[in-house]
């Protein structure tokens, strides 16, 4: 079976790390911040970790 290409809009938003976990951003942390409270600003700034069912999901095109 052909190799698959990397999806760069995955590949921009998430990071692998040595252990194997994977650090995304928190969503809703993008674009439209000004209407946004600034305490949900503040706490869109810690990154978080990808879920085991949405590694499985998408393992194949990171």
């Amino acid at each position: 079976m052909p190799k698959l290409k990397t999806h760069k809009g995955t590949a921009k938003v998430c990071k692998v790390r040595p252990g194997g976990t994977v650090k995304i951003g928190t969503p809703g942390s993008r674009h439209n911040t000004g209407k946004k409270n600034a305490a949900s600003n503040r706490k869109c700034r810690k990154g978080s970790n990808l879920s085991k069912s949405d590694y499985k999901r998408i393992k194949e095109i990171m």
